[in-house]
């Protein structure tokens, strides 16, 4: 007989723009709580370990951080979506003293989480209100340039608005890396990886060095899940890919250089002429 999928008790709630309700609920798999919309599992926090990151992609994008500058050093990043701020938690834990800029079009869901979950105290980082392509231009001057990692990680329930997956909007998004700085970017798509082939080719023809990071069965396109695009405008280094497929989570894969080119090859980068939202996963996909 099939197990009754189980609600998690919420332990907070509020209702977002679109009429979508936010959720805070402790996790089922792991310590601490996760952040669901629309139903949706966008976040899980641990409150005593924010290193303890316990989605798949959040670990990969976390490898891929770990490797930037010298171990320790702060960094300049700016966040395009908010979620439970597991990402800039992680950071300031890892990295103490680092500036973060996040940018979030829902101020109700920046109050649930900053009730339920609070922020570390002391951390320098600053939210900003708004859809995350016009915050990009509110950001102070200064930002320009200097920035060591931007991540993009915005969805609307379970997707990613059309409008913050084209060529134009990477263009505007990049403008704030430094000649080395990181762009991380998490995509979500399922079989035959038609968006997620297209993100490739979008990112790629804004930043020549390009790598994917995922499970090996969802960057086979067996199966819906998360691939994580890292790119820069200097080349990442060689000794990335083996430690990135060390870190894991595993089974992990790195797809970089021949492997890459062919992924994305005869696809045409998104525009904000055709531009559509990231496919929007099956319902069961999330059951408990």
């Amino acid at each position: 007989m099939a197990r009754a999928r189980v609600e998690p008790a919420e332990i907070a709630s509020t209702r977002l723009s679109d009429g979508t309700l936010a959720r805070i609920v402790p996790s089922a798999y792991a310590a601490g709580y996760e952040l669901v919309v629309d139903g949706t599992p966008q976040s899980h926090v641990d409150l005593d370990d924010p290193t303890h990151l316990h989605f798949e992609y959040v670990a990969r994008m976390a490898a891929v951080i770990d490797r930037l500058r010298m171990p320790g050093q702060p960094l300049t990043a700016v966040h395009l979506g908010a979620g439970a701020f597991t990402v800039p938690r992680y950071i300031e834990a890892t990295r103490p003293g680092s500036r973060q800029q996040v940018i979030e079009l829902e101020p109700a869901l920046v109050e649930l989480v900053r009730g339920a979950l609070p922020l570390p105290r002391g951390a320098s980082l600053r939210v900003r209100i708004g859809d995350a392509r016009d915050g990009l231009e509110r950001l102070p001057a200064g930002l320009t340039g200097a920035v060591d990692l931007l991540v993009s990680d915005v969805y609307a329930g379970a997707q990613t608005p059309a409008h913050l997956t084209t060529v134009e909007f990477y263009r505007a998004a990049v403008r704030l890396l430094a000649p080395d700085g990181v762009l991380l970017v998490n995509v979500a798509d399922g079989a035959g990886l038609a968006f997620a082939r297209r993100q490739v080719a979008t990112v790629q023809a804004v930043l020549p060095h390009v790598l994917v990071l995922a499970e090996v069965q969802v960057l086979k396109g067996r199966r819906f899940g998360n691939l994580v695009i890292a790119a820069s405008a200097a080349p990442l280094p060689a000794q990335w890919l083996p430690r990135l497929m060390a870190a894991g989570p595993h089974p992990a894969k790195v797809a970089a250089g021949a492997e890459l080119e062919t992924f994305a090859r005869g696809v045409s980068p998104a525009t904000d002429a055709d531009a559509t939202p990231s496919p929007k996963p099956l319902p069961s996909l999330f059951d408990r």
